[in-house]
């Protein structure tokens, strides 16, 4: 009898024990708890540490809060009918305040169920809008639309975008050497531009200096005066006895001829 009451006091020990264990229970760090009440979603939230639950009848279903990443890659139609493949990166993260309604609704595969196609509809609807060249010129406003759309989407099942990453547009190999064409058509025009606007600089140049020499000879000309003559003949003569040797030519190229005298003299 004594060692019956001892077994049946350590089975109650144990049972106590296990109802203990069984009813406490731990929410990681990073993570809600959704609790079920045999099967049906609760309105409590528990958050991260340790909670006590009823055992077998309560469970905790633990869902990721932390910012989470999601890339794809999307192809589309740009209002050019030009085929644009988009290469995404977004962040987003779960209501932690809602937590219990993402469950309920939606279940742990929102993300192949709400993200990716709000993902691939936001792209495809936005793309619409723009021709393919728009796209490249205007990725900001892009990337800005698409961010407001998709977190439109995700707010409604309690999802939170935290930001958007357009990676990148490819196009087709025809649009790209279109592309590459008008570059290279748009440079060859700038440096015709350019060489025209210094052909045009250079010869505006040259009339301004044809029209300063022509005022300085002008110039020139008016300072000329009959006494300046007069001054120029003494000076070309007094630079030419300068060089005089003393002896008088024979004859020279004016209508009166010189005679030697000295000659004369001998005869």
């Amino acid at each position: 009898m004594k060692y019956t009451k001892s077994i049946i006091s350590g089975l109650i020990v144990i049972v106590i024990v296990v109802l203990i264990f069984l009813s406490g229970t731990t929410v990681a760090s990073g993570n809600r708890g959704v609790l079920l009440q045999l099967g049906a979603v609760k309105p409590t939230i528990l958050t991260e540490g340790f909670h006590f639950k009823f055992p077998f009848i309560q469970t905790v279903q633990q869902i990721e809060v932390r910012v989470q990443k999601e890339e794809s890659t999307q192809s589309a139609a740009s209002r050019d009918l030009q085929t644009v493949t988009t290469k995404v990166a977004v962040n987003y993260s779960v209501d932690p305040g809602a937590v219990n309604k993402l469950y309920q609704e939606i279940g742990l595969d929102y993300r192949s169920r709400i993200v990716e196609p709000a993902i691939a509809e936001s792209l495809k609807a936005i793309t619409a809008q723009y021709t393919a060249e728009e796209l490249i010129s205007k990725r900001p406003e892009v990337s800005a639309k698409v961010k407001d759309m998709l977190a439109s989407k995700l707010t409604k099942y309690y999802m939170m975008l935290e930001d958007i990453n357009i990676k990148e547009f490819a196009f087709s190999e025809e649009f790209n050497k279109a592309i590459e064409s008008k570059q290279t058509a748009e440079q060859n025009a700038l440096r015709a531009q350019r060489d025209l606007e210094r052909i045009k600089i250079e010869a505006e140049q040259k009339i301004a200096q044809a029209g300063a020499e022509a005022e300085a000879l002008r110039l020139k000309k008016q300072e000329v005066t009959a006494d300046l003559i007069q001054l120029k003949q003494i000076e070309v003569q007094e630079k030419a006895l300068e060089k005089w040797d003393g002896h008088l030519p024979s004859v020279t190229g004016g209508a009166t001829p010189f005679i030697d005298v000295n000659g004369l003299k001998k005869e």
